[in-house]
C-alpha cells in the first residue's frame, strides 16, 4: 500500500517562492537578453519537484538543520537549482522554506 502525503507550504516558503521569482525577473531585466520564459520555468521545476514530496518524501535526503526530522529536496534548474526544505508530520509534508543553492542559508 502506498501512503499518499498532503503537501502543505508554510507562510514563509509562499514568501520564498515570490522572493525568487522576483528575483529572477530583476535579474532578467537586467540581462542583455533577457529570457522571460525563465521565472516561469524556475516556479515550474520547482513545483514539479515538490509533486515527489506527495509520494515520496523519504527517498530526499536529510537536513543538517531542524530537530533531525528535516530533510531537504534538490531540485535541479540550470547551472545550480533550488532546494526545498521539509519535515514529515504522519502523512502530511510541510514545507517550511525554499532557497537557491547558492544562498547562504536557509536560516535569516
Amino acid at each position: 500500500m502506498t501512503i499518499k502525503y498532503t503537501v502543505t507550504l508554510l507562510q514563509e516558503a509562499v514568501e520564498d517562492l515570490q522572493r525568487l521569482e522576483d528575483f529572477a525577473i530583476e535579474r532578467e531585466l537586467a540581462s542583455e537578453t533577457p529570457d522571460w520564459a525563465t521565472p516561469q520555468r524556475a516556479l515550474d521545476a520547482i513545483r514539479e519537484g515538490m509533486r515527489l514530496l506527495s509520494w515520496s518524501p523519504y527517498s530526499c535526503r536529510r537536513a543538517e538543520l531542524g530537530n533531525g526530522r528535516s530533510r531537504e529536496l534538490i531540485v535541479p534548474f540550470g547551472a545550480a537549482g533550488y532546494i526545498v526544505l521539509f519535515e514529515i508530520v504522519n502523512d502530511v509534508v510541510v514545507i517550511g522554506a525554499v532557497r537557491h543553492q547558492r544562498e547562504e542559508d536557509y536560516r535569516h
